[in-house]
């Protein structure tokens, strides 16, 4: 899970952006912090960029790694 300091650096987003899933090796659409929701495993990944397959742990579970946004890192233009 990932953490904070202060609240103000924080904004609750109630986006569909967070709602979609993303598998191993697909584009992460936003800048920020994904999440694995079966395992908890977190990564912070330019937008753009390749979400992990290969170096992501596997699972004791069984369960598939599924990617979701958590925190989405918001840049002036």
């Amino acid at each position: 899970m990932a953490w904070y300091h202060r609240d103000s650096d924080v904004q609750k987003s109630n986006s569909d952006a967070y709602k979609r899933e993303f598998k191993p090796g697909e584009k992460a659409e936003w800048p920020g912090i994904y999440h694995c929701i079966n395992c908890g495993d977190e990564i912070a990944i330019a937008g753009g960029h390749t979400l992990p397959a290969q170096n992501h742990y596997q699972h004791a579970n069984q369960k598939p790694i599924i990617w979701r946004l958590a925190v989405y890192a918001q840049q002036k233009k």
